[in-house]
């Protein structure tokens, strides 16, 4: 579904041609407050009814505050290289029929058309005003741009042009100018880029990931976040967005999948369908001896993996053995945190204690498998190849860290143990 903004960018026909979708990690199907405008957890790029893209034209040496002025006034997209108070290089952009332009940020301002704010990992506990003033994603935090004739090649650039259509770099912002002469540079927290080594399937491998200059270069990482010195150029590699490349915007993380990828991933019909065959086989728990059932999908994209539910019906898990039960508030081992270390009654496996949630975002998966699987320690379950593929994925986290986090809510997952096969017990009749 488009929002009313991309509505009228999108030609009057009954299939429009689809570039792909930007999916946000750590939402399980919506906004734990629901989709609002152009705030949402997935955000679809359609082929407009008029080319919207830019490219690179006229270069300007200035040498005063006011000359950098007047070009940017000249109502055209631009780019601002302040090398000095006294010297600027603006590089106008000019219209390219060829191309539509995309652009993701933190800011709600018109030129913004996918909204996105810091993911809070465990899927809750934050305000959004708490997190909109604490942000680290830039307000014009990139932009995509995608060819309007096949193959539809998407490509992926740092930073996007504000509501004057201007980009600034400023003279504490890491910029130079390349052997063939163009300026080029980094924005404060930096875009990076993960493509998949071989697609996204369950036989890929994660990548290395890389940042993304202001022109679509690629570099390898600087030595933190917002270091002022650049990675080195990495010419074998290129900004063209593959199925199942991952866009890091230092504080929320996106998935972009292309249209024929999504074309051979679960329908939220099909998630549904698994769901009720799976409560069809009437699990029960093998102490209370009453049927378990997986809550609705509805319910499970606004649950916070973080909140236990006691439910007569919600599936509960040992992780360290995988044993399905019920909920009991019996057997545990420590009174401040009584969930965190439990006997399993069917084997006395200790370990955490912790309710079953479905993976309600069918962009995450790889394939169309029973959910057969859980992420540890959050219980969020999935098909056995798509908690594999996730588990080997390094996310960055804060400003040079790297670690695997579950896709539904990005908690970071167990070192020793990142998944748990599940070990459902059927009725006894």
């Amino acid at each position: 579904m488009l929002s009313p903004g991309q509505e009228e960018h999108c030609a009057p026909t009954k299939e429009p041609v689809k570039y792909g979708e930007l999916v946000v990690l750590g939402y399980n199907g919506s906004l734990p407050n629901g989709d609002r405008g152009r705030r949402k957890s997935r955000f679809a790029l359609y082929k407009r009814a008029k080319a919207n893209g830019v490219k690179p034209s006229t270069v300007h040496i200035l040498n005063t505050p006011q000359a950098s002025k007047a070009v940017n006034c000249k109502g055209q997209h631009s780019i601002s290289y302040t090398l000095s108070r006294n010297q600027t290089v603006v590089v106008e952009y000019s219209h390219d029929k060829d191309t539509d332009m995309f652009q993701i940020g933190r800011s709600t301002e018109g030129p913004i058309d996918f909204v996105v704010t810091d993911t809070v990992s465990g899927g809750g506990g934050e305000s959004e005003d708490t997190l909109i003033t604490q942000s680290t994603i830039s307000r014009f935090a990139c932009r995509v741009v995608c060819e309007r004739n096949p193959p539809y090649t998407a490509r992926i650039y740092a930073a996007g042009f504000d509501s004057s259509k201007n980009i600034f770099l400023g003279e504490k912002a890491a910029k130079w100018k390349n052997p063939d002469g163009h300026m080029d540079g980094l924005t404060t927290n930096g875009v990076l880029v993960m493509h998949p080594r071989g697609g996204f399937t369950e036989e890929s491998k994660p990548g290395v990931w890389r940042e993304i200059s202001v022109c679509g270069d690629v570099y390898t990482l600087r030595e933190t976040r917002s270091a002022q010195t650049r990675g080195k150029l990495v010419e074998s590699e290129s900004n063209v967005l593959q199925d199942g490349s991952l866009v890091d915007l230092c504080g929320a993380t996106l998935l972009w999948r292309t249209a024929d990828g999504l074309f051979h991933t679960p329908t939220q019909k099909h998630l549904e369908a698994l769901r009720q065959e799976l409560n069809a086989a009437r699990p029960q728990c093998p102490v209370g001896l009453n049927t378990l059932a997986f809550p609705s999908m509805q319910r499970c994209s606004r649950a916070l993996a973080s909140v236990p539910t006691q439910e007569d019906k919600q599936p509960w898990v040992y992780l360290a053995c995988g044993h399905v039960h019920g909920y009991h508030d019996w057997g545990h081992r420590s009174e401040r945190d009584p969930n965190a270390q439990r006997e399993c009654p069917m084997c006395r496996t200790v370990g955490p204690y912790v309710p079953l949630w479905l993976g309600c975002e069918p962009a995450f998966y790889v394939d169309t498998g029973a959910p057969t699987h859980a992420f540890v320690p959050c219980g969020h379950v999935c098909s056995e190849k798509s908690a594999r593929y996730w588990a080997e994925i390094p996310l960055p986290h804060g400003t040079h860290a790297f670690h695997a986090a579950c896709p539904f809510c990005t908690t970071q997952l167990n070192l020793a143990q990142k998944w748990a096969k599940l070990i459902f017990q059927g009725p006894i009749d």
